[in-house]
């Protein structure tokens, strides 16, 4: 007769965060802390916010680097 092992659980598994819902954490800081995140390639922005989103980007922070 085979018994199964049981497998181990580790006590610091229910310690872990639970996954985020990044959409919902971007929304809770805008409407909270006025604190925006955007992607330059979202897809829900128009060629003319994308852009305007780079040059802002580049301003504050330098030119994307590649590579």
């Amino acid at each position: 007769m085979k018994i199964p092992t049981p497998t181990y659980r580790c006590p610091l598994g229910r310690l872990q965060p639970e996954t985020a819902d990044l959409e919902a954490v971007k929304q809770r800081g805008w409407r909270d802390q006025h604190i925006l995140v955007v992607n330059a390639a979202d897809e829900r922005l128009d060629f003319i916010e994308r852009e305007f989103v780079r040059r802002i980007g580049e301003r504050l922070y330098g030119g994307a680097r590649h590579g």
